[in-house]
């Protein structure tokens, strides 16, 4: 008689849209269907029924904890499971590689990675992030079970070996989601959760289960990448992570659709998270013995912008007076110019970079010239004297000791122009004309600067707390 190497189960809550269209697709694979079911109200169990499969019922309280019960609940038979959600459906080229699976040909490995394409309103999307992406959906019954340390976001953790079948696709697409309020509802209630479990992650009541590693399996990586998340300010990380899916995983390329999708997932849905993790927490405040009082915000606040502006403009003014014009003053022109000084600075290292990586470079007070390449002009813009107005501004504001404050400012101001002399010898080997007509190299790299400064004057700032918390308590 016929063993089946792995069983099916299924999670079900009104499928009945659904769940024909899974069934469908492992049709032919002679492999037991499970399915636990939350209650469906609709044809969801007729559904179920007619296709064979086993039902159980069972009350949802979030996808991990349902997982658990349906690994400990069902009399599994086969050495391996394949668990799936009933929006998704098995392409042919996995069914193919599942009706040829056997089971001795795996013995070392505990689990297989399935590749995902994720479809939003019919339209599959293919970038920023979300192809290729690899869930651990098969795994080997006994040894895998469901991540409790999580509330939200669902995995399983197998002991042994895992491999990746990249060319086994699984298809999800909740069509339920062709209705946006549908989506942001569903969406409103995981921020509920993914809020409450990070609140428990600061309290060290929840921990990561997997070790995390950047070049580990899928899900170690990750886990690498949650603990990056993590550290970062809430609030600007909802930003970060909506322009680092548009421009450098190419979500941009995605159309309207795309678009709309990344900016609700990637923005809309972890801004919502930002905020009820700050409503949780101002609702669990109590008063801490021995806390030293916290400095006034509004006097920060105001310091910095008054320094802010008065950098800015002061900058813009000892320019004017300095380029030829009507204020002109020669003194400050030819012996207090720093802004001159800090153009040819630049200019100078740039030129020895570029000589030492074998191209002749030649500049004088404006330009840089790299034969054979072109030449670039350095204006004003390029200096990044905002950027470093900004900086000093907000760390010279910051109520910190005088020590802390000049090492953190010098090697803040350093690491902007040496970012500066990077971005101009790259502009120097392979900017163009054609190239400065789409994009502004000055706003890519201000963006970008901006964001280097918020996440270092982040940990800058709370590292620095911390340290004055230990002192005090």
């Amino acid at each position: 008689m016929f063993t089946p190497a792995y069983s099916f189960i299924i999670l079900t809550y009104n499928e009945q849209q659904h769940l024909p269209r899974l069934l469908a697709s492992i049709e032919g694979l002679n492999a037991p269907v499970f399915i636990l079911d939350s209650g469906s109200e609709d044809d969801t169990i007729a559904i179920a029924q007619q296709a064979g499969a086993v039902i159980l019922q069972h009350v949802f309280e979030n996808h991990p904890r349902q997982w658990d019960f349906a690994l400990k609940n069902f009399g599994i038979k086969t050495p391996w499971i394949i668990c799936l959600d009933a929006d998704q459906e098995v392409t042919p080229e996995l069914k193919e590689k599942l009706f040829q699976f056997k089971d001795e040909e795996h013995r070392d490995i505990d689990g297989i990675y399935f590749n995902r394409k994720n479809f939003f309103k019919g339209h599959w999307i293919k970038h920023g992030g979300y192809f290729p992406f690899y869930l651990l959906k098969m795994i080997r019954y006994g040894a895998g079970y469901s991540d409790l340390n999580e509330n939200m976001d669902h995995r399983f953790i197998v002991p042994g070996k895992t491999i990746i079948w990249k060319d086994g696709h699984i298809l999800e697409e909740n069509l339920k989601e062709n209705q946006i309020s549908f989506w942001i509802a569903k969406h409103n209630r995981y921020s509920d959760l993914l809020a409450r479990e990070e609140v428990e992650r600061m309290q060290q009541l929840r921990l990561q289960t997997l070790r995390p590693s950047l070049l580990g399996s899928p899900d170690q990586r990750t886990a690498f990448l949650k603990n990056l998340w993590w550290q970062l300010p809430r609030y600007v990380r909802p930003l970060l992570y909506f322009t680092y899916r548009i421009i450098f995983q190419l979500g941009i390329l995605e159309g309207r659709t795309g678009l709309i999708f990344h900016f609700l997932q990637g923005f809309w849905f972890r801004l919502m998270v930002d905020i009820k993790i700050d409503e949780i927490l101002q609702g669990e405040q109590k008063k801490e013995d021995k806390k030293p009082a916290a400095a006034s915000p509004f006097r920060f606040v105001f310091t910095f912008l008054f320094l802010f502006l008065l950098f800015y403009y002061f900058n813009i003014l000892f320019f004017g007076i300095t380029s030829p014009g009507k204020l002109y003053a020669p003194f400050l022109a030819d012996h207090l110019n720093y802004i001159r000084g800090l153009r040819w600075l630049l200019l100078c290292c740039s030129a020895q970079i570029l000589n030492w990586m074998g191209f002749t470079a030649i500049y004088n007070g404006t330009e840089l010239l790299v034969v054979g390449k072109g030449t670039i002009v350095l204006i004003y813009s390029c200096l990044g004297l905002g950027l470093m107005s900004f900086f000093a501004a907000f760390v010279i504001a910051y109520p910190k000791k005088l020590k802390q404050k000049v090492f953190f400012l010098i090697a803040g101001i350093l690491t902007i122009q040496i970012l500066n002399i990077a971005r101009f010898v790259l502009l120097a080997l392979f900017w163009n004309k054609k190239a400065s007509q789409i994009i502004d190299h000055h706003i890519v790299f201000n963006i970008m600067l901006y964001v280097i400064i918020m996440i270092s004057l982040y940990f800058w700032v709370t590292k620095n707390s911390q340290a004055s918390a230990d002192q005090h308590a």
